[in-house]
């Protein structure tokens, strides 16, 4: 058995309808959460996006010991598969961050109250993050959900502009099942991660949820007003495609 899934199941088996433990996979400690579902009729084993944390379904009453030896037969294609996604990049002074597209090395001031900014250091560019080192994470990613909003805001009224529809709100989430969405009532939201890529990207990520408040689906009408709007979609598709995952399993706490 597999020691870190082993102390997984020491809950009695009614907890198994839904439980949420943490597990050691190699170095790494991922969530993970176990569901019954009674429309299952197999496990099935999912590695969310970002690569930080499992989801396990199983039919309803499933014995643990089936649970278990699921788990054990799936050991080497857990490894494989989560092998393919980064480690949490190194957010301590000295580390690197994207933004739009372009490294920065973290610079930690030490000054308690400094702003977190953006700047250029002999041609070598910097963020620069005060306050206490332990929180530099989270002052991180507070400062990139304000850039984030401060480029989608422009471009999704631009782009909303040109489909003559409104946008009643603008939300920015930490979302890793999508990097955006969009309601039958105009209320768009977003991933702040995004703001991580190249500005070809965030610039359709804007495009691809205004093209929702005219074409609420992916059909071919959708993507022909996506593309009119963004027309480097495609390329910022695969730009996602490739590297999207690096950004979401970015650690912030």
């Amino acid at each position: 058995m597999f020691p870190a899934l082993k102390k997984l199941m020491s809950k009695p088996p009614e907890a198994l309808r839904s439980t949420e433990q943490t597990v050691l996979v190699g170095d790494r400690t991922l969530p993970i959460t176990i569901r019954e579902n009674s429309r299952a009729t197999r496990i099935t084993l999912r590695i969310e996006p970002g690569g930080r944390s499992l989801k396990l379904t199983v039919p309803t009453g499933l014995k643990r010991s089936e649970v278990d030896d699921f788990l054990d037969r799936h050991q080497g294609w857990l490894f494989t598969k989560l092998a393919k996604f980064p480690v949490s990049g190194d957010l301590r002074s000295g580390g690197m961050i994207s933004l739009r597209g372009i490294p920065h090395r973290i610079v930690h001031t030490g000054t308690l109250r400094g702003v977190t900014e953006a700047t250029v250091v002999d041609g070598e560019p910097l963020l620069r993050v005060g306050g206490l080192e332990d929180h530099v994470g989270r002052r991180i990613a507070a400062f990139l959900k304000k850039e984030a909003r401060r480029d989608l805001e422009p471009l999704v009224a631009r782009h909303a502009a040109q489909i003559g529809k409104p946008v009643r709100s603008i939300t920015m989430k930490d979302t890793r099942s999508r990097w955006g969405s969009c309601s039958w009532e105009g209320n768009l939201s977003f991933s702040w991660r995004i703001v991580m890529a190249p500005p070809s990207v965030i610039d359709y990520l804007a495009a691809h949820e205004v093209a929702h408040l005219k074409e609420m689906n992916h059909g071919p009408k959708f993507w022909a007003l996506c593309q009119k709007l963004c027309p480097g979609t495609e390329a910022a598709q695969k730009w996602l495609k490739q590297h999207g995952s690096q950004l979401h399993a970015i650690d912030f706490t």
